[in-house]
């Protein structure tokens, strides 16, 4: 099972659920052992499939950190807080957090996108 650590203590995954916006994009850090690194690809695949499959997602991307370490960055886009805590907290996808290697650490957190003048747009 993955075990849930706050990518910021002060305002976990489960604060950010109750904050109506959108569009928001997930990123999830996942650490885990290299033993399981098999493991851990064909569960998240698995979960892919299944939030692909939501009302509002829009897309994803996993990311392998470079060198020889384990660390994984997942990357998704919705449409909505409310469509992502819908996913999130449906018991098809609670479930499958089970599935997940022991040694797998997530750090889920929600971001919204912001205009920087001359750089980017929100």
């Amino acid at each position: 099972m993955a075990h849930l650590r706050p990518l910021d203590p002060h305002f976990p995954i489960e604060r950010q659920l109750g904050i109506e916006t959108g569009p928001v994009v997930l990123v999830n850090l996942f650490t885990l052992d290299q033993a399981d690194e098999q493991s851990f690809l064909q569960v998240w695949q698995d979960d892919a499939a299944f939030m692909k499959r939501q009302p509002g997602f829009i897309s994803t991307q996993l990311h392998r950190a470079v060198g020889d370490g384990p660390t994984y960055l997942n990357y998704a886009v919705w449409e909505s807080t409310a469509d992502f805590r819908a996913a999130f907290t449906h018991p098809e996808f609670r479930s499958k957090i089970s599935a997940y290697p022991s040694s797998a650490v997530a750090s889920p957190h929600l971001f919204e996108k912001i205009a920087v003048s001359g750089i980017c747009v929100a």
